[in-house]
């Protein structure tokens, strides 16, 4: 089947696009899931989170979503069918409006699962990353440090889906051993989206694999999964090709000994000087 990565369509099991592989027959094991994050550069965890917990959470964003006009009146509002005329919402900050999505974002399982991980005390940032990308839009390629890199670059991205993601509603696809590509690292990875102005590297993903190997890989999504990767990695969406929001957040972890990208913590953070977010 063709799936749309970018701005590409790509044949899943073709020589461009894989499928991403799960962890979780490793999950109890912190030195072997350090191991396979160091040689994959994610972790897949199908499950992570309680179903139910990342539901209710959904339909909090939903019900915002609603008062502000953003969704088809006409439709259940669990399906999160788009409003004539809505585009692609982002909605970060610190969410405290959203008690519900905060309650598995900063919850015991993600916070304990991160001390293990770190073997100390972890802290996420208060900011997250709240998005419900639209049809027709998609996310180009990017490492995640041109946009918090002002702290350590020990920190660890979590993608959450917000539902039930398929290939048509387009969910993160990674480009595998990107995290090795260090030409990449140390031209465009070296880069701050204030200072230096700069966005996504491309929306084509082949430019990347091209110039420096590596394939790219995604996979369908359930509600509870999550995607775990650091700073250093390439990833991208797939096209949500759909009439329905899909709903999905970022979120950072790190050790609560090293520092901080200022920009993204505190009671009030203040975000980016000059570019928008990315899209994810």
């Amino acid at each position: 089947m063709l799936v749309k990565v970018g701005s590409r369509s790509l044949e899943l099991g073709g020589p461009h696009l894989t499928e991403l592989r799960d962890s979780n027959d490793i999950i109890h094991d912190v030195a072997a899931l350090k191991d396979r994050i160091a040689e994959d550069g994610y972790l897949l965890l199908r499950g992570f989170h309680d179903r139910e917990e990342v539901l209710k959470a959904r339909r909090a964003v939903l019900a915002k979503m609603d008062k502000m006009g953003k969704l088809d009146r006409d439709t259940l509002l669990e399906d999160g069918f788009m409003a004539d005329g809505s585009k692609t919402l982002l909605m970060g900050g610190t969410n405290e409006d959203l008690p519900e999505l905060l309650d598995v974002l900063n919850g015991d399982r993600i916070m304990g699962f991160f001390d293990g991980l770190l073997g100390e005390q972890s802290l996420t940032y208060h900011y997250k990353w709240l998005r419900a990308v639209g049809k027709g839009d998609f996310t180009g390629a990017h490492y995640d440090i041109v946009y918090m890199g002002r702290g350590t670059h020990n920190l660890y991205t979590v993608w959450t889906p917000l539902g039930d993601i398929d290939y048509a509603m387009g969910g993160l696809a990674i480009c595998l051993d990107s995290h090795r590509f260090e030409d990449l690292k140390a031209s465009y990875g070296s880069k701050d989206a204030d200072r230096d102005g700069v966005n996504h590297y491309t929306d084509d993903p082949l430019v990347i694999t091209n110039k420096y190997g590596g394939k790219w890989a995604t996979t369908e999504y359930q509600a509870g999964d999550i995607l775990i990767f650091g700073m250093f990695l390439m990833h991208c969406s797939l096209e949500n090709t759909t009439g329905q929001y899909r709903l999905s957040v970022d979120t950072r972890y790190q050790s609560s000994k090293e520092k901080v990208d200022e920009r993204w913590n505190g009671k009030k953070p203040r975000g980016h000087d000059k570019e928008p977010d990315p899209v994810q």
